[in-house]
């Protein structure tokens, strides 16, 4: 089936661009007087009338002083977004207490098609450094984009598909270093044209070592556990042999003396968290008065250390003898040089995509049509995890995915949007730490999303149907019928008050590891076993926003509620396989709540410059609704944050305080977590070069070196983030 799909993308690709070009010749032959407004792609196919659903945009500017090396500590700045962070190289965005295989992060409008979203230690082929804006949409997305959206999606904007030629040669490159781990970063775009042809050139290169903590790699709840549970084991080690007490004691001495090892060993530097990346893309368009038509391919390579992926303690439970690798393996030269001659070194991921992405657009081919777009995505990706040298297990994936939209003129007072959804994906791992047997997932989608004014109100619904089938190697095939109905309004309230509000009822299909997960899965120091009769999980959600918008402040007021029918979550059954906690995938019925701010206020302006103060709050509640504890896992805690930006003349500052509580409602076995502070600071100094601007700039990250763990991390208790980091560098833009 999936060869037939292909085949029938690149027929209606083709047909599609051939009709583009018809109606270029049409258009330059009887409308050469007619002006066309450009087509501006984003998240919403309705967006440019205003949205119901709440939406957060990091424009340039914001971006390319919050980029970082992952997409979801880039994005963690926003009020309801938060990361997943595995080490400095991995962090999937999780978006109001939803991540995973419920957040979609696409790259113009287009899946990842990476395997992010089957564990949490896997990077997605995102880089922020190449982008020009990215749009969260916050709450159930699953309209537009399918069941894996229903907490939301994270759309990345890249440019590198050109929809219209330049005027002129334009650019941006990035060269930047920082103190912590030595981290190293260039970045760099190119866009131009001539005639009907427009051209995108995007590159990126980091490299880092281990990055320095503030204090011990384990988190003090993390160090008293196994302390007890070491004082547990000796008492019964006690009680089994008191003859050998003396021998015991000896060997007592030697696990402290070791322990004490370990502890040095993990203080101020965390190992595993060394990275390399790599990556770039080229893109082309021919671009007419009606249509273009173009194409990008990219490539994206990255390697990088697994911090807290303790692979070692289960291959010795298998009679592996680490000492028998080869220390002087190539690709581990870095890693011997880091961590030493008698240390065992971290595992390591070393991935490999490759990406061809086509899109061609028309532009009013008939009265009563506006545009129609279609977007292919065609991915090739796989990535090995090495342990000591030697490759271990191998991930590998090949994904399609199609998107057809179509959008008309009004109709009975209606503007809307009609899209077809079409996405394939052969997946499997292979190795001795393949928890979730070869799957392939083949989706298909329909939907229509609509908007009607009346006098000054706005109305927004939509519909979509979708059915998954889900086809494993070894296990039952299932199938899933799907559907997402949605129902929004925007009404003003005076000249800058607007009430907004939205009703969405979706449904999300199972992913494969949550129905033939039956193994140990390392990275989460667990051993997964998922159920194949699992069903869909729906969801029921209610957002309301109030929003305040005049010449100096904008303030967003925003509240939310969803309840989950059969809610896909792992319960921990209190037994052990191999020494690894048993997890099973089950459901139950589950309620997610919040409320959000995000405040502007232009304190003065003046004819060169301007101060801004900015103030931020978000709260996230989750709950099961039955069971003795209710609490589910990695949900973030609330946090309020408060800043200031300022330009004057050539100068930029921005000075950020953000203020994050402990967790401490937390599922069975799960640690709470600390509250920590997180100062940031942004110095930026800008000079004009004929046509070119220079901006010199100077940033700080946790300038007050504080042990930060993120709650939403499955390593939180292993791995905090970074210390103190200063980073400088230059930016130039043409």
């Amino acid at each position: 089936m999936f060869t037939i799909i292909n085949k029938l993308i690149g027929v209606f690709a083709l047909t599609l661009l051939l009709t583009a070009l018809t109606l270029d010749t049409f258009a330059a032959d009887n409308a050469a007087e007619e002006s066309i407004e450009e087509v501006v792609v984003r998240a919403h196919p309705l967006s440019a009338e205003g949205l119901a659903q709440p939406v957060s945009i990091l424009k340039l500017d914001e971006l390319n002083r919050a980029a970082s090396a992952s997409i979801g500590d880039t994005l963690s700045i926003l009020p309801g977004v938060n990361s997943s962070s595995f080490g400095q190289a991995v962090g999937r965005p999780v978006i109001r207490g939803l991540g995973g295989p419920r957040v979609k992060v696409m790259e113009d409008r287009i899946d990842t098609l990476d395997v992010s979203v089957s564990s949490p230690d896997h990077a997605t082929t995102i880089e922020p450094f190449v982008a020009n804006s990215v749009e969260v949409l916050k709450g159930p997305s699953t309209l537009l984009y399918g069941s894996g959206a229903i907490g939301g999606v994270i759309d990345v904007h890249t440019g590198r598909i050109p929809h219209v030629v330049p005027d002129k040669l334009s650019g941006q490159f990035d060269f930047r270093g920082a103190d912590n781990a030595d981290r190293k970063t260039f970045a760099g775009r190119i866009d131009g044209g001539s005639g009907k042809f427009a051209f995108h050139v995007d590159g990126i290169y980091r490299d880092a070592g281990d990055y320095d903590i503030p204090g011990f790699a384990e988190s003090a709840r993390q160090r008293a556990r196994e302390e007890e549970e070491g004082h547990h084991d000796d008492d019964d080690d006690h009680h089994d042999d008191d003859d050998d007490h003396h021998d015991d004691d000896d060997d007592h001495h030697d696990d402290d003396d070791h322990h004490d090892e370990d502890e040095e060993e993990v203080f101020g530097e965390l190992p595993g968290t060394e990275l390399r990346t790599e990556g770039g893309a080229i893109g082309l368009s021919y671009v007419g008065d009606r249509g273009f038509v173009g194409v990008s391919v990219s490539s994206y390579d990255a390697r990088y250390g697994l911090p807290g992926h303790s692979h070692h303690h289960h291959h010795d439970e298998e009679g592996h003898d680490e000492e028998d690798h080869d220390d002087d393996h190539d690709d581990e030269e870095h890693d011997d040089e880091e961590h030493g001659e008698g240390e065992e070194s971290p595992p390591i991921l070393d991935l490999s995509q490759t990406r061809i992405d086509l899109e061609a657009g028309i532009e009013a081919p008939t009265a009563s049509i506006r545009s129609i777009n279609l977007r292919v995505g065609i991915n090739d990706y796989e990535h090995v995890e090495f342990e000591e040298g030697e490759p271990g297990t191998t991930f590998k994936t090949e994904a399609t995915e199609a998107r057809l939209e179509l959008v008309h003129e009004p109709l009975w007072g209606i503007t809307g949007a009609a899209g077809l959804q079409v996405s394939t994906r052969e997946f499997s791992a292979i190795g001795e730490e393949a928890f979730v047997q070869p799957v392939d997932t083949m989706t298909m989608g329909l939907f229509y999303v609509g908007e009607r004014k009346i006098d000054d109100l706005s109305l927004e619904a939509g519909l979509r149907f979708e059915r998954v089938e889900q086809d494993p190697s070894v296990g039952r095939k299932q199938d899933f019928n799907l559907s997402a109905v949605s129902f929004g309004f925007i009404k003003p309230i005076g000249d800058y008050v607007t009430l907004s509000g939205q009703f969405d009822h979706s449904g999300r299909a199972p992913v494969a590891e949550e129905l033939y997960s039956n193994g140990p899965h390392l990275a989460t120091q667990s051993f997964e076993i998922g159920d194949d009769s699992l069903d869909e999980e729906v969801a029921t959600n209610v957002s309301i926003a109030l929003s305040y918008q005049d010449e100096s402040i904008d303030v967003l007021l925003s509240a939310y509620e969803t309840t989950f029918d059969d809610f896909i979550y792992e319960s921990n059954t209190g037994m052990e396989e191999d020494e690894l906690a048993v997890l099973q995938w089950t459901q139950a019925d589950a309620s997610f709540s919040g409320f959000e701010v995000d405040a502007r206020w232009n304190v003065h302006s003046w004819s060169d410059g301007e101060i801004t103060l900015n103030l931020g709050y978000e709260r996230t509640r989750a709950k099961l609704d039955r069971g003795a504890n209710r609490y589910l896992p990695r949900i973030p805690p609330q946090r309020w944050r408060v800043g200031a930006v300022a330009n004057w003349g050539n100068f930029t500052a921005e000075l950020t305080y953000q203020q994050v509580s402990k967790q401490d409602d937390v599922a069975d076995e799960e640690l709470p977590t600390d509250s920590y502070d997180d100062l940031r600071l942004y110095l930026g100094y800008t000079i004009e070069v004929e046509r070119s601007r220079i901006e010199f700039f100077l940033s700080g990250r946790n300038l007050t070196d504080d042990e930060q763990r993120y709650h939403t991390s499955f390593i939180k208790d292993l791995a905090p983030q970074p210390g103190r980091t200063i980073e400088g560098g230059v930016r130039v833009q043409f």
